[in-house]
């Protein structure tokens, strides 16, 4: 009897065997279209919306640090967050670059972009409704009026293009390059958020987003040097998916110089 129960439990470990996997899930309509691109627009709405409290409300009091620890927390967070859902992109230069480098397909490109607007303009109008008239105005909608002349122009927009490459390198090296992908990606992403918010917030805003420059722009009707903030990021991304396709890339990236 005792044998004849050790033969039944064996037999039932088994049936239970880790071997004998459940065949794997598919993703359906909604999973592959409609959840990336509902966590685009929620994740560049919230990234959006706390930006722009931090530098409504706190500027003049904490200077830069406050905000650069805002944006770049907020970063890592929805990173982590929704990197599995539709990869945590949040940022035009950020998408253009992956779609580049063969992380995202073409047929979710545009509706990534327009979601990303949308959720800067809705980002922009909860931050208005959440903070007082009188600092919403002073502050132009956190719309980035740093930037106030011509003779600034040239300094502005080359820092967009430098510290956008900069971060975009440093998503496309951590999260898309497979020699080089790690699981720390969410946070380096937010600390270069930071560092860049501390070192040219007083240059150009650090933007770095079009999205981030859009919607306050579009709320509080703000547009005084408003096509820096996209030239230059785009310009900055392109630059970054430019030095992973032909340098920095594995063999599978790489688009040259793949033999010895």
């Amino acid at each position: 009897m005792a044998d004849e129960k050790m033969e039944m439990c064996e037999a039932g470990v088994a049936l239970v065997s880790p071997e004998v996997k459940a065949p794997p899930h598919r993703p359906n309509q909604f999973e592959r279209v409609f959840q990336p691109c509902l966590a685009e627009l929620l994740g560049t709405m919230f990234f959006v919306f706390i930006g722009c409290v931090s530098v409504v409300e706190n500027e003049g009091a904490t200077g830069r640090l406050q905000p650069a620890l805002v944006h770049g927390l907020a970063v890592a967070a929805m990173v982590a967050c929704m990197a599995e859902i539709s990869g945590s992109h949040f940022n035009p230069p950020f998408t253009l670059a992956i779609y580049l480098c063969g992380g995202l397909q073409t047929n979710m490109v545009l509706p990534y972009l327009a979601c990303q607007l949308l959720g800067g303009v809705l980002g922009a109008a909860m931050a208005k409704a959440m903070t007082s008239r009188e600092s919403f105005a002073r502050a132009h909608g956190a719309a980035f009026a740093v930037l106030q002349s011509k003779d600034a122009v040239g300094g502005a927009l080359f820092a967009e293009v430098a510290m956008t490459c900069l971060v975009t390198l440093v998503v496309l090296l951590g999260a898309v390059n497979t020699k080089t992908r790690s699981p720390m990606v969410p946070f380096l992403v937010g600390c270069t958020v930071v560092i860049l918010i501390l070192a040219g917030g007083g240059v150009s805003g650090t933007c770095l987003n079009p999205a981030r420059a859009f919607g306050p722009a579009v709320v509080s009707n703000y547009w005084t040097y408003h096509w820096v903030y996209w030239v230059g990021p785009i310009a900055g991304g392109l630059s970054a998916a430019l030095l992973v396709r032909l340098l920095l890339g594995d063999r599978t990236t790489r688009l040259i110089l793949k033999n010895r």
